[in-house]
């Protein structure tokens, strides 16, 4: 009963983040686009109300004419609407999720043996740890460098150097699935964090200067600019990296810290080029394309790194344990998986319903066998029963024999 609740706590946590994640994205996205699409008025009444910038556009059906003033207006005639439930919502629906998903069960989830031999409680501390460690080094870059003489450089080299380091270090703690997805969880706390502790009191403090007569001041805009801007850059990294837990040829590579890397660092390229590609504000000699071209080769580039190398059948056994000409039997892989696999797939317990304790069950699950014992390389979760790479060719062979069962 315990997992099915958490099969379907997982689902409906899952369902909620990605409807906010998407609010928050397309609202990221979208004032971003606006910021640079934003064309200086001539009209002297626009410009003697304060009117920076404003743009014509249409959409279903209506025209709308958004208009953004130098600091603040002088007066605000109509409700007004503040964007951060959208940001809140993704990072609490998130962090229940991956509690849920990871922390909950972190001995089976987040520790591999064969990486690190700690206890859960001391994976899930470090997990945490994550989190708040890349927000105070992430903010820490910012405050020292933001401002300064080519401070956006500046940051952007310092910020990932930082995720170079969190990345190794999270592929030789964790089990590569969760080093993933604790990698986009970091970047997302930080994102919401650049909302709660500096975007939204920065505006809070503008209006109440406004209020009160008082002078604005001009430097809660910027600031609040400065990380509304990271933000848009963060996201396609921290897409691909919840998403990428699903494809084990990522984070099961040997060299999988570096594959995050190039992954993010191609969707930063990516974003730059549609930042800039969306904004009127380009001089001539501008080339936003090159941004695009870089990221797609990085792609293309660890695509071709990944790609599987053909195994001859005669080499596809290891040496001492069969030859390749010899069928491995049904009773040497119904063995391992008595001894790797029916501890959690067997008569007493059924993780995801599935049972391996019998015959007929194993040939049921073959492929999914096949998939996530072979292929994948996922099962058993973080490798908690010690099967080794012998047993694992061993199986392989069992199944591309036909998967007979007598």
């Amino acid at each position: 009963m315990e997992s099915y609740l958490l099969d379907w706590a997982n689902l409906l946590l899952r369902w909620v983040h990605v409807i906010t994640a998407i609010a928050w994205i397309g609202s990221s996205f979208y004032f971003v686009f606006l910021d640079n699409n934003l064309i200086r008025p001539k009209s002297p009444d626009l410009l003697e109300k304060g009117v920076d910038g404003a743009l014509w556009a249409v959409h279903g059906g209506g025209f709308y004419n958004p208009q953004k003033y130098l600091v603040a207006p002088k007066k605000i005639h109509t409700e007004l609407h503040w964007f951060f439930w959208e940001s809140y919502s993704t990072w609490l629906s998130g962090f229940a999720l991956f509690t849920v998903s990871y922390l909950w069960s972190a001995g089976t989830y987040l520790v591999d043996k064969s990486l690190l031999d700690w206890s859960p409680a001391a994976a899930v501390a470090a997990a945490l740890g994550f989190l708040v460690a890349f927000w105070l080094c992430y903010d820490q870059i910012c405050r020292r460098f933001g401002f300064r003489k080519n401070g956006d450089a500046m940051v952007g080299a310092g910020v990932f150097g930082v995720i170079c380091i969190a990345s190794w270090a999270a592929c030789h703690l964790f089990a590569g699935r969760a080093a993933y997805l604790l990698m986009g969880a970091m970047i997302a706390t930080a994102m919401s964090a650049n909302v709660f502790f500096w975007i939204i009191p920065g505006q809070r403090k503008v209006m109440a200067q406004m209020a009160a007569g008082e002078r604005v001041d001009p430097t809660h805009g910027k600031r609040a600019k400065q990380r509304s801007v990271h933000n848009t850059y963060f996201t396609l990294p921290v897409l691909f990296a919840m998403l990428s837990n699903h494809y084990s040829f990522t984070y099961s590579h040997a060299q999988n810290w570096l594959v995050l890397i190039l992954m993010m660092l191609a969707g930063a390229l990516i974003r730059q080029f549609f930042v800039m590609r969306h904004g009127f504000k380009l001089g001539r000699n501008a080339n936003p394309l090159r941004y695009a071209l870089m990221g797609v080769a990085l792609v293309v580039g660890v695509l071709i790194w990944l790609r599987p190398e053909p195994v001859a059948p005669a080499a596809a056994a290891p040496e001492g344990i069969v030859s390749a000409s010899t069928a491995v039997g049904f009773k040497t892989v119904q063995a391992i998986l008595t001894q790797r696999c029916t501890l959690c797939h067997g008569e007493q317990l059924q993780m995801k319903n599935v049972r391996l304790d019998s015959p007929e069950r194993i040939r049921q699950h073959a492929q999914a066998l096949y998939q996530q014992v072979v292929v994948a390389k996922t099962m058993p979760m973080g490798n908690a029963t010690g099967i080794t790479p012998a047993e694992r060719t061993l199986i392989g062979l069992w199944f591309e024999a036909g998967a007979k069962t007598d």
